[in-house]
């Protein structure tokens, strides 16, 4: 049976490359391509694939939350996440946002096949060096905080904690939203207060721990 594939990431030239990879496959079958998290969401919903082969880093809503949305707006699709970013935080995120595997672009060829037909089948997959064991370890690093105050936020304001950590001005985020700057300033605000940050200092730091952001783009 044909396994539907929409992919998700805003490089055309890799895009290309992976659609041209994955449609050798004599079972794999892309059904689109999308460059934006808005535009993934909006594809997800029309074209309603089997796979979302998604990037963490998007020029709008990061792939962490587009996973969230996804899986609970449309749980028959699942959900591949294919990232730079081998840290723990990043990968236990994607898990608990709703993906299914987690590959690391610099990974075989095989391994995002292998992580296709293992997703499709309801099973989780991480590709090599990242194992359970690590992700284990890290929880248990971890583990003791009870209340998790960023699952108080609203999907609005998971979108602005994105966008304003990864530095975005108040008025960028207007736009990229199709919203009033009063109101990115005032979901920002509410996001402040909720997560208790002070500043963008704060507010960048909290995004890192939690994986949101990679560190590596700050």
């Amino acid at each position: 049976m044909s396994i539907s594939i929409l992919l998700a990431d805003d490089h055309t030239i890799l895009r290309q490359g992976l659609s041209a990879l994955l449609e050798a496959e004599p079972d794999f079958h892309i059904l689109g391509e999308a460059s934006t998290g808005v535009e993934t969401l909006q594809k997800v919903q029309a074209l309603d694939p089997d796979i979302l082969v998604l990037d963490l880093v998007l020029p709008d809503i990061n792939g962490l939350e587009i996973t969230r949305q996804v899986r609970h707006s449309h749980p028959r699709t699942r959900i591949v996440i294919l990232s730079m970013h081998a840290k723990e935080a990043y990968v236990l995120e994607a898990f608990n946002n709703g993906a299914s595997a987690y590959v690391l672009k610099g990974s075989d060829a095989h391994e995002l096949i292998q992580a296709i037909h293992q997703a499709r089948l309801g099973a989780r997959y991480l590709s090599p060096p990242l194992s359970e064991q690590s992700l284990e370890a890290y929880i248990q690093l971890t583990r003791g905080q009870e209340f998790d105050p960023y699952e108080t936020l609203t999907n609005r304001e998971r979108q602005i904690l994105h966008l304003a950590a990864g530095g975005r001005s108040n008025n960028e985020i207007a736009r990229r939203l199709t919203i009033s700057s009063r109101t990115v300033e005032v979901h920002r605000a509410k996001v402040m207060a909720k997560l208790d940050l002070h500043n963008q200092s704060e507010l960048v730091r909290f995004a890192i721990q939690r994986g949101i952001i990679p560190l590596e783009e700050n």
